[in-house]
């Protein structure tokens, strides 16, 4: 492997100094001309019975929306990373990974925003193989535009974390070269962190992830803070509420058909737990999250907009 590359920060000092990059669609230091931006948009289906496709669709399209559209954070010529959970060998009634049609409008969206390119790919446990095919994640991305990138284990390069457990580790660098890059998680248990959301998906740009194990919230944190989002999308269409973070028994898996988007990952962290019947100041990721400043547990202080799409 080869030695150490700039650390993501250093990605973004270039871009400013260069006057490219922008936060929340805007550029440091500049006002939103209209007021407040919106923070969090959650998004509840409260129509008749229709697909859950045509569900996840909906919610998606009016979860970004509400949060001001693509265009607020997609630049025209942008290349973008959508990252979604495609960890497991499971069919999207599993519950296991992110619903396909939710990947594929966030990819529809970027493109439709101005991007020049957009991505999709993690570093899967099972064989990426299988993972893609069941999840239908890469079909369903594929036909929306995106170029499906199967993670090559010789190409992670040791990055400058600089975090406070995480120092030099080894991330793909194709990911952090992005414009941007959407966590696009689905909501779900997992086994050593009670919940997998926004933050832990992070995990899928990494190598050595056993790593992480001697301290997972503290080096979620360190990872989250690194990769510096400014927006991800909690897919809550299907939600997997225990036997996690694999699942694969459809008795555990529920459908709140809900979807949240938002520039603070703590928040919608916060927000994961609660739609799987937890409270958040027990989930050692997000309190973690919110001590090292990264977000707010409490979602409600935020500029929220919440929805009833039909």
């Amino acid at each position: 492997m080869p030695t150490s590359t700039p650390s993501r920060r250093s990605f973004l000092k270039q871009g400013i100094a260069a006057g490219t990059v922008t936060l929340g669609g805007l550029a440091y230091g500049q006002a939103p001309a209209d007021g407040k931006p919106v923070d969090m948009t959650i998004a509840r289906w409260k129509g008749g019975e229709v697909t859950v496709n045509d569900i996840a669709v909906k919610l998606t399209e009016q979860a970004i929306s509400a949060l001001g559209g693509m265009k607020r954070f997609v630049s025209t010529g942008d290349v973008v990373w959508v990252k979604p959970n495609i960890g497991w060998d499971r069919t999207p009634e599993q519950a296991g990974n992110t619903n396909p049609d939710v990947v594929a409008t966030l990819v529809r969206l970027c493109l439709d925003a101005g991007a020049k390119k957009v991505k999709i790919g993690d570093n899967s446990c099972n064989p990426a193989e299988r993972t893609y095919a069941a999840s239908k994640i890469a079909d369903a991305a594929k036909g929306a535009g995106a170029e499906v990138i199967f993670l090559d284990p010789n190409r992670y390069r040791d990055m400058d974390i600089g975090g406070e457990r995480l120092k030099m580790h080894p991330v793909y660098p194709e990911i952090v070269e992005c414009d941007l890059v959407i966590s696009v998680p689905i909501t779900k248990h997992h086994s050593a962190t009670t919940i997998t959301n926004c933050m832990k998906n992070f995990m899928g740009c990494v190598e050595k992830r056993q790593t992480f194990h001697q301290d997972l919230p503290a080096c979620i944190a360190d990872i989250t803070a690194f990769m510096k989002p400014r927006i991800a999308v909690m897919d809550a269409v299907r939600v997997l509420v225990a036997n996690g973070p694999t699942g694969g028994d459809l008795a555990d898996v529920r459908q709140p058909n809900i979807i949240a988007a938002g520039t603070d990952l703590v928040a919608l962290d916060a927000f994961g737990a609660e739609v799987l019947g937890m409270n958040p100041k027990d989930i050692g990721t997000v309190t973690t999250g919110q001590a090292r400043g990264l977000g707010v547990l409490d979602y409600h202080t935020l500029n929220l907009k919440e929805l009833e799409v039909a």
